[in-house]
């Protein structure tokens, strides 16, 4: 049976369109030159200049000067133009809203990050405002430019809809519609996510090949995400939500007001509470002036056995908490961002050891390379990749 093709001359143009668009993305931020484009795309040379032509009318690619060549005629060069559509990253936590535009290309236009006034619904929200507003004054952009709003808040977020179903750190966060409120500012598709789902895809987006990928958020708050093959993996819905998990532990705090036990007991301010309570019985101790958890794990590295005794506590919270998780997802590696992702190998090693007794097959255990910016980053991603569906298939 013979293959069908789509028939007339502007679906085939629009195909054509779409492949060199694409193309070019491929590319970026490198020009192309017309050869260079007819050879990904398997186009021929006259189709190719068409759907340059029709792009650079457009408003979609830009030209370039030839460069000089030595022999033969310069060759005109072709890249995005990333203003035609930029979009906006929001990181929203009970305590900073980072906002961030990036262009078409990846290129960022502006990072901002502002500190929330108190933690409620209503001061969050106000600081989402402000920070976006002086972002967009940054990038020198309207908000009726933004082409793609994602933004990453902490809670269970409903598929979809991008509700808010369960937000304890943030008081009243869960009454807001913040896709609503988002939408009538920017006018254009909003996504609201998890923050750690975020943070997962941005740690896949940085590996190279499939495979299973654990991508822990790790902070004051701790969640995960699960990423499959590239694909983000929801479950029933709630999918990566560790912080919930009752370590075997007893360490103090461990039982709830809200939070999920096991961020109250291995979180950012549950590991400064431990450290303090150790340096009270060995005033020797370096832990005596830590007043972060980023001090303990520098106390760890330089030596301080009491440090080290400390890490290794919360290391071993956290492998017991997340080996059955291991056992059954079987992932080729556990990524940490967040705060806690400047941790340094004292953390890696000391989780990793204890995961070696917990698991058959032990992944690695790796920082990320985004570290606080992990949420921001597959925020952008995510709105990037928005309008890359709605570009190409419009082309």
């Amino acid at each position: 049976m013979k293959e069908e093709r789509p028939a007339g001359t502007p679906v085939l143009r629009r195909m054509n369109r779409a492949a060199v668009l694409d193309a070019v993305r491929q590319c970026a931020p490198e020009p192309v030159r017309l050869a260079e484009l007819a050879q990904l795309t398997e186009l021929t040379r006259p189709t190719v200049a068409q759907a340059v032509e029709d792009l650079l009318a457009a408003g979609w690619l830009r030209q370039h000067a030839p460069q000089p060549a030595t022999v033969g005629r310069p060759a005109t060069r072709f890249s995005l133009n990333g203003r035609a559509a930029p979009v906006l990253g929001l990181d929203l936590g009970p305590h900073t809203v980072t906002a961030g535009i990036t262009d078409l290309a990846g290129e960022r236009l502006a990072v901002i990050r502002r500190t929330v006034r108190r933690r409620d619904a209503r001061h969050l929200l106000e600081a989402v405002d402000e920070t976006a507003g002086e972002a967009l004054a940054t990038a020198g952009l309207a908000a009726e430019q933004i082409t793609a709003v994602t933004a990453g808040t902490p809670g269970i977020v409903e598929a979809g809809t991008g509700r808010v179903l369960f937000a304890p750190s943030v008081p009243g966060w869960s009454e807001i519609d913040l896709v609503g409120h988002l939408r009538a500012r920017f006018r254009c598709p909003v996504t609201v996510e998890n923050d750690a789902n975020l943070a997962a895809l941005a740690a896949a987006h940085q590996r190279t090949g499939s495979g299973t990928l654990l991508a822990v958020q790790w902070g004051e708050r701790l969640g995960a995400g699960v990423v499959i093959d590239g694909r983000l993996h929801r479950g029933a819905g709630q999918a990566g939500e560790i912080g919930f998990i009752r370590p075997a532990g007893d360490l103090p705090g461990s039982t709830g007001d809200g939070r999920g036990p096991l961020e109250r007991a291995i979180g950012a301010e549950a590991i400064v509470d431990l450290a303090r309570r150790s340096a009270a019985e060995h005033p020797q101790s370096g832990l005596a002036r830590a007043t972060d958890a980023a001090a303990v794990f520098a106390a760890a590295a330089a030596g301080d056995p009491v440090a080290a005794e400390v890490v290794d506590q919360v290391a071993a919270v956290f492998a017991e908490a997340i080996a059955p998780a291991v056992l059954v997802l079987s992932p080729h590696a556990i990524v940490i961002g967040g705060g806690i992702a400047r941790a340094g190998a004292v953390l890696l090693d000391a989780i990793a050891r204890h995961l070696e007794d917990l698991t058959l097959t032990p992944p690695s255990v790796e920082l990320s390379e985004l570290a606080e910016g992990t949420v921001l980053t597959g925020a952008t991603q995510m709105a990037l990749d928005e309008v890359w569906r709605d570009t190409l298939a419009a082309c």
